[in-house]
This record gives structure tokens, C-alpha cells and sequence, in this order.
């Protein structure tokens, strides 16, 4: 099968991405084997490429969408022919390539009226955004969200999670993304290049701040965070990163980390198969078209490696979506 593979010691650069034949791979007990229909592009996709290490050539890549071609012994729930996504474990060989393995325990059903590519597109960003909004946060008595850099993947998710549960939206973007969160709606929009986005936010609240922050920019941020929050608001971390002071007191406020790679190391089951759970439920938005996965263009598989140069630069608008086999569809 042909593969897209880095090799070595790392660092790396992108242009070290070799596009290989090798063999394809067999389930082993509780494993899916996937024909890789669409794989939807990520930051940590060339974040692993430059920093991996691997004896072996290793397939890139991480989310994906296609069709079960194969199934270990023990895996029920699925057969030959399913149409599935999944986020995938970056431990494991990626998802750019004909073909893969991964657990079936993270795996989700996709409906049939809801395209590979679309799915593809629905993963690590929205699934981030979904679990911010649907596990962490507590909504019980919050009116607004803060959602910073509102153009990106998480935030164009966010976004439209935040409206489905009657959240008042902020979002900080620039102008340059600016098209997009208009196109998935939000009630307050802060050019973060060309206004204190601080003063914005307690402008919009009339002085009281949001009762929540998705923060996807990490660091010092967080602490920044807290001069634009609600008394008993919660800061949702996703961004890398944690500040080296942060004041919970003045505003009796709670600091939480939002992420899902980390959930495969925990080697939890419940939590593992909680990304079938929650991509599910992103499928199911997707077929009714509550949800829009933002497309921003869709690319060969021997684009892969451009596609990942362009979104390491910042060169996108809208999710990358990388066509493996467009027979599928």
C-alpha cells in the first residue's frame, strides 16, 4: 500500500516525509483495519513529524474517515463495509496511507449521508471543541463563552456547540479569518490585532466578563484570562502551555485542561471509547446539518505534505482535507 512515512532521528522537517510502498497492515485482537477514504489535516500532525523518532518508516497522520476492510478477533459492533471515523492515536502508524489500524474502541459509525471528507474534517478540532463544551465546562448557570482565536479549527466548532446550547458567543479572530466565524455565527467579534481584547470582552458583558473561556492559545494567556471573567467563571485550557501565576481567588475562578491525545496513554477504556461517544454524536450533527465542518479546500494524497506545509504556516482557512481514495464515496 502506499503510505506517507517520516524515518529517523528527529528533529525533522516536513521535507523529510517520504511517500512509500509498504505492506499493509493486519488487525490484532480488539483492532479495525480501515481502507482510508479522507483524513482531515492537524497542527500535531507536523508537530510529530518534526520532533518523532522512529527506527522504522512511520505513517503520518491522525484523524480519518473510511471504510472497515478488516477485524481482529474479539471486535464486535462492526463489519466489513462500515463507512466509520475516528481520531486516532499518534502512537500507533497514522492514517495517511491506503490503509490502517487502530482500536476499535475509539471508532464511531458515520451515516450514510455524510461525506468521508466532511468527517474527516470533524475530528481532533471539533471533537476538542465538543468535549470542551459537552465534558468539561459547567453550564448550569453560564449565559456567554469567550472563544478565542474563533477562525481555527476549535473555535469554528465552538462556535457553533456554544449557539446549540444557548451560550451568548464572543470570539477573538483576525481579519484575515474573520469570513469564517461570521459564516458559523457569533455574537461579538474582536480583531485581537487592532483592539484590547480584555476591554472588548468586559465592553460586550457590560463589565461583568464571560462565564467561560475556551483558551486554544495557552501560556500567559490563561492568566490574561482572568480579568475577563465572570465571578465563578471557568478558563478551559487548550492551548500548550500554563502560566506561571494564576489568580483563582479574586473571582473564585477554576482552571481546567481540555485535550484527547492524551486519553490513549491513560490506556482508560471508558475514556478511550468516549471519542466513538462524542464522534458519534459530531456524525449525527453532521447528517442534520447542525454542524458545518468548514472546509477550506481538499487535496490528493500526493498533496499531503503541502497540505501540512500550508497549515504549519498558517496558510489556511478552513480544515485541510486530504483525498486518499475518492472511490469510496
Amino acid at each position: 500500500m502506499q503510505a506517507w512515512t517520516i524515518m529517523g532521528h528527529g528533529p525533522h522537517d516536513l521535507d523529510d516525509v517520504r511517500q512509500l510502498e509498504i505492506a499493509t497492515p493486519t488487525p490484532r485482537a480488539g483492532e479495525l483495519l480501515i481502507k482510508v477514504g479522507s483524513v482531515g489535516l492537524n497542527p500535531a500532525d507536523y508537530k510529530v513529524i518534526e520532533n518523532g523518532t522512529w527506527n522504522d518508516p512511520h505513517v503520518v497522520g491522525m484523524d480519518a474517515a473510511g471504510i472497515v476492510a478488516g477485524l481482529g478477533s474479539g471486535v464486535t459492533g462492526f463489519t466489513v463495509g462500515d463507512r466509520v471515523l475516528y481520531h486516532g492515536d499518534l502512537r500507533r502508524a497514522g492514517s495517511l496511507a491506503t490503509y490502517t489500524i487502530t482500536t476499535s474502541q475509539s471508532v464511531a459509525h458515520l451515516p450514510a449521508t455524510v461525506s468521508l471528507d466532511s468527517a474527516a474534517a470533524s475530528l481532533c478540532g471539533t471533537l476538542t471543541a465538543y468535549q470542551a463544551l459537552h465534558r468539561k465546562a459547567n453550564l448550569t448557570a453560564a449565559k456567554s463563552v469567550l472563544i478565542h482565536a474563533g477562525g481555527g479549527a476549535v473555535g469554528l466548532a465552538a462556535l457553533q456547540f456554544a449557539h446549540q446550547l444557548g451560550l451568548r458567543t464572543i470570539a477573538t479572530t483576525s481579519d484575515r479569518k474573520r469570513a469564517l466565524v461570521e459564516r458559523v455565527g457569533a455574537d461579538v467579534i474582536i480583531n485581537y490585532h487592532q483592539a484590547d481584547v480584555t476591554q472588548a470582552v468586559l465592553a460586550a458583558t457590560k463589565g461583568r466578563g464571560v462565564d467561560v473561556s475556551l483558551n486554544t492559545l495557552g501560556g500567559e494567556s490563561l492568566a490574561e484570562d482572568t480579568a475577563r471573567m465572570a465571578y465563578n467563571g471557568q478558563i478551559i485550557a487548550i492551548g500548550d502551555g500554563m502560566p506561571d501565576h494564576f489568580d483563582f481567588d479574586t473571582r473564585s475562578l477554576s482552571l481546567s485542561r481540555s485535550g484527547l491525545g492524551g486519553v490513549y496513554r491513560s490506556e482508560d477504556p471508558a475514556g478511550i471509547h468516549d471519542l466513538a461517544i462524542m464522534a458519534t454524536a459530531v456524525g449525527k450533527q453532521l447528517a442534520s446539518g447542525a454542524l458545518d465542518p468548514v472546509i477550506g479546500a481538499t487535496l490528493s494524497f500526493n498533496q499531503a505534505v503541502t497540505g501540512l506545509k500550508h497549515l504549519k504556516h498558517g496558510e489556511n482557512l478552513g480544515k485541510l482535507v486530504v483525498h486518499v481514495d475518492s472511490s469510496l464515496e
